[in-house]
């Protein structure tokens, strides 16, 4: 399960790193790569997120919270 969410947030992360280049880059010859990356990178995170929801109400997944004291 772990390993899922890691390969979602580097997934994530890659999207972010793509949409950085192409805004850096002076070429017009891919002028939606941009908002492409973008729109991947917010259904990776909406998904991941809908995936989590449905994990939890599963019970594959259980909240464990901020322990308190040691």
């Amino acid at each position: 399960m772990n390993g899922l969410f890691l390969v979602a947030f580097i997934g994530i992360l890659v999207a972010l790193a793509g949409a950085g280049y192409f805004m850096l880059q002076r070429r017009k010859s891919q002028p939606n790569a941009m908002a492409r990356a973008l729109a991947v990178r917010v259904g990776l995170s909406i998904a991941l997120f809908l995936f989590i929801l449905l994990a939890w109400s599963q019970g594959w997944i259980e909240p464990r919270g901020v322990p308190v004291g040691r």
